[in-house]
This record gives C-alpha cells, structure tokens and sequence, in this order.
C-alpha cells in the first residue's frame, strides 16, 4: 500500500458526510429494527441467542455495503479527473487496489464495531466470550473480497450511477444470499452460489455450528461456504486488477 495515498483517502472520505452517514449509521439501523422484536429476539440459538444471530448478520451486511460505498467512489473520481491524474503516477494498479482495500475495510470494521456496541447494549449475548472475536474477524477478513467488487465495477461504469449499481446490486445479494431471512428448499440451493452467501454463513456458522437441521438455521459443512467466499473473492480480485489496468489504458 502507498501510506500518502491512504492518508489521502482517509482525509476525502471523512469530509463526505453523506456517504460516511449511510456506510457507518444504515447497518446500525437495520439492527435495531429487525433485532430486537421482543417475540423471538431473547430466544436461545446455538451458542448465542436470536440478537446475537441478527447482529452478527446485520454486521456483516453493514461491512459489506461500506466496503462497496467506499470503493465504489472510483468512479466518481474518474469522473472528477482523479484517476487521470493517478495514472500518471508510478503507483501500480496493485497498490492502487490494496490502498482502496484498505481505507474500505477500516471505515467497515467501524461500521461493525457500532453494530456489536448496541447488541452488546440490547441484549445480544453467547455463551463463549471467544464468539464475538471470532465473528467479527471472519466479518472484516470477508469483507475485503467487497471492495475488490466496488473497484471494479466503479472502473467499468465509470458514471455517477456506478456506485448505486453496485450497492443496488448487493442488496439484491444479500436477499438472495440467506442474509435477511432463512431460505429452504430451491430458493437455499440458488443462494449457494450468491457472493453473500458464503460470506455471512461464516460469520454466522461458530454460533450454529451444534444446531439440530430441523429448526431451518442449521449451517452447511464448513467446506461449503469456504468454497463460495474463495471462489467469489477470486472472481472480484481479477476483475478488479482487469477493470482498473483497463481503465488507466484508456486514461
């Protein structure tokens, strides 16, 4: 990574108040108003309870879209004359990446710790302290292969409306990638192969790792979700390195 340029991103995106209010506030909303129904929200699953299953999930959405908000910037700035002028630089599009990946994944890794602050506020709770570590590192590690997807598609529609194509398309990810709800039967088969579906089923298999299948939050074996994250992160590290060689061509 190039330190100068980090620092650069930092210093640009903290001064974005809109953008820094939906990556950093929405996945904290969406915690408090689907985890913490007092129907089902105390219920026990697994190693944790229900709060803990939401907040884990809804941290990881949060991650994920932050990542892509963040990374997605590229093409506004292509728009801007930013990556003209970046091009002309010595930075290699691997550093370029990497440093995106970076300064993606920290304002993330924020947008999750103020998820688990009110789950840890609300009533999320387990029963291995070691639970809450683990979850929200599989939760950042996970999360870079998103800002790989944000560049690249930044870098290819280089437009104003790139970023809400790619945000707009991670929504569509996360309904069908078993985030938001249990799925079963086709629908569960076709989730398999989404690029949210591995992702949160990591965060989430720790906790349900002993859960009987009869009760619909049972987690596949291990080796499927970690075949879906390697498969899809290899898929939005090419087409980010791609897209971004591509785009400085042309610049």
């Amino acid at each position: 990574m190039n330190p100068t340029y980090v620092g650069v991103e930092f210093t640009r995106h903290i001064r974005d108040g809109y953008n820094l209010f939906f990556s950093l506030l929405m996945p904290s909303a969406m915690y408090l108003l689907f985890g913490n129904i007092p129907s089902y929200g105390e219920e026990v699953l697994g190693l944790g309870n229900v709060k803990f299953y939401i907040m884990a999930s809804m941290a990881a959405y949060g991650a994920a879209i932050s990542t892509v908000a963040i990374a997605g910037t590229v093409a506004t700035e292509s728009m801007q004359g930013w990556g003209r002028q970046i091009a002309l630089t010595r930075m290699p599009p691997t550093t370029f990446v990497s440093s995106k990946m970076f300064v993606a994944t920290t304002i993330a890794a924020i947008s999750a710790a103020l998820v688990y602050a009110l789950g840890a506020a609300t009533g999320a709770t387990t029963t291995e302290w070691w639970l809450w570590i683990a979850a929200f590192g599989i939760t950042m590690v996970g999360s870079l292969m998103f800002a790989c997807y944000g560049i690249g598609v930044g870098m290819i529609f280089k437009s104003e409306s790139a970023l809400g194509l790619a945000s707009g398309l991670m929504v569509f990810f996360a309904f069908f990638g078993n985030v938001f709800m249990p799925l079963s039967g086709m629908m569960l088969d076709i989730a398999r192969f989404t690029p949210m579906y591995g992702y949160v089923a990591l965060v989430r298999f720790l906790q349900l790792q002993d859960v009987p299948a009869e009760t619909g939050f049972a987690p596949d074996a291990l080796w499927i979700p970690v075949t879906n994250v390697v498969l899809w992160a290899a898929f939005f590290a090419i087409f980010a390195l791609i897209s971004t060689r591509k785009a400085r061509a042309r610049q």
